[in-house]
């Protein structure tokens, strides 16, 4: 009887823990939602500034990070398959694979904001002053949305290297992978988040 209540127990924690990042998840969209709202009101009034900006984007950086986040969301889904099934050996390559992937990303992301950096374009800098306001909005909004975007990437990549490390110690199993699903759909979010982002930044003109 004390067996079962304390399964009971175990899978409400569950429960609950999924329902707080399905939450979580929520309001990180309204966030970007917001953000992207905002964005495509200002395009829509200053259209050519706008244009004229993202031109200054490396499309294929762009297409190359949107590869990988793409490769990296099917991977730490198979991770999770793989735990569900008790493949201890093939989800941590496999988690392993994704946190490389965010390494490519990021360091992808450091050599364009790198550029734009080296030519005196960031925030706060003179060069940003003398811009007019289509221009300031545009790559003031690039480099907010793209860099709280890098935060999510950095803050998935330590959740799932928590979740290596527990997979290894053996606290994340077959019975027992809460954790590993959370960090996953938390990934998955950050994936969601830079297909839009994407196309509404580098490619739409």
């Amino acid at each position: 009887m004390s067996e079962n209540k304390l399964h009971i127990e175990e899978h409400r924690d569950d429960e609950a823990s999924k329902l707080g990042m399905w939450l979580f998840i929520f309001t990180e969209l309204l966030l970007f939602g917001g953000l992207f709202l905002v964005y495509s009101i200002f395009r829509a009034q200053y259209t050519t500034s706008f244009h004229e900006s993202s031109l200054e984007l490396s499309v294929t950086i762009g297409a190359i990070n949107t590869i990988v986040l793409l490769f990296s969301s099917m991977t730490i889904a198979m991770a999770l398959s793989a735990i569900q099934k008790n493949n201890k050996k093939l989800a941590l390559i496999l988690i392993g694979i994704t946190l490389f992937c965010a390494a490519i990303f990021l360091f992808n992301k450091y050599f364009e904001w790198g550029a734009k950096i080296e030519h005196g374009l960031y925030p706060g800098s003179t060069l940003m002053t003398l811009l007019d306001r289509g221009h300031l909005l545009y790559f003031s909004l690039y480099f907010f949305m793209t860099g709280l975007h890098a935060l999510h990437i950095v803050i998935g990549m330590i959740l799932l290297i928590v979740c290596y490390f527990k997979v290894k110690s053996q606290n994340i199993n077959n019975q027992n992978y809460v954790l590993l699903e959370n960090g996953a759909l938390y990934w998955h979010l950050v994936d969601l988040i830079w297909i839009f982002l994407f196309p509404l930044i580098y490619l739409i003109t």
